[in-house]
């Protein structure tokens, strides 16, 4: 692990995050990275060599834009913040495996968690760039991409809203047996990420604990373009 990257992601609140998640199933983290590396990471989108699979959003009625899977090895950045945040998060998801009363736990590192993911077949790397233009969003969904499923996800905004795009929120639904779907609208500033609830989250009922399930968009661009990094910190089959 990055000790530059560990130590940006140790200073923030974790009690508070962990409410947060808790709470809503999601959690903002300002200025997790600096304009410059806002910058450089969003100038990657443009290197072919860097990426393993291009996806139009458009041709899978997925919404309109398009995304990009990085190939292995990551760049330095996404690596370092994909394994400092993973270390984080373990315990988080691992409290909300034991309200669900489900039997799997999570590795404490992110590379002892992807070996279980090698040996499962889910050898491919997740994270990508996502780019959006003028009227581009994407569609409520979730990132399951095999058996194995970390329950936390995270996503960081790189391009500055207000100057390079209008609109284009986060967009999270929570769906609760019976009960009406709630939904929140996120604006993020540049640099800053909102961790989230992947698939379902842990919720107190009447009669105990319950399986909420969420799925995460973008809202349309009403102008310009935005570019963000998305981690997964589960791999592909």
């Amino acid at each position: 692990m990055s000790r530059p990257h560990a130590a940006r992601v140790a200073a923030y609140d974790w009690k508070q995050v962990h409410a947060d998640l808790d709470a809503w199933g999601f959690a903002r983290l300002p200025r997790l990275l600096t304009a410059r590396e806002c910058n450089d990471t969003a100038r990657l989108y443009d290197d072919d060599a860097l990426f393993r699979k291009t996806i139009s959003m458009d041709a899978h009625r997925y919404g309109s834009g398009e995304y990009r899977y990085l190939r292995d090895p990551l760049p330095p950045l996404v690596a370092g913040f994909r394994s400092a945040l993973y270390a984080r998060l373990a315990p988080i998801a691992n409290a909300w495996q034991e309200r669900l009363s489900a039997p799997d736990r999570f590795e404490p590192t992110h590379e002892s968690f992807r070996a279980r993911c090698h040996a499962a077949g889910q050898a491919r790397p997740t994270p990508l760039l996502l780019r959006y233009e003028t009227g581009g969003f994407n569609n409520l969904h979730q990132d399951l991409y095999g058996r194995i499923a970390f329950p936390l996800q995270v996503t960081v905004q790189l391009s500055r809203p207000g100057v390079d795009f209008e609109g284009g929120e986060f967009l999270l639904v929570e769906q609760r047996p019976r009960q009406q779907s709630r939904g929140c609208a996120v604006a993020l500033e540049r640099g800053e990420a909102i961790v989230f609830a992947t698939r379902e989250r842990p919720v107190e009922g009447a009669r105990g604990v319950f399986r909420a399930a969420l799925r995460h968009g973008v809202s349309p661009l009403r102008s310009g373009s935005r570019t963000a990094l998305g981690i997964i910190f589960h791999d592909a089959a």
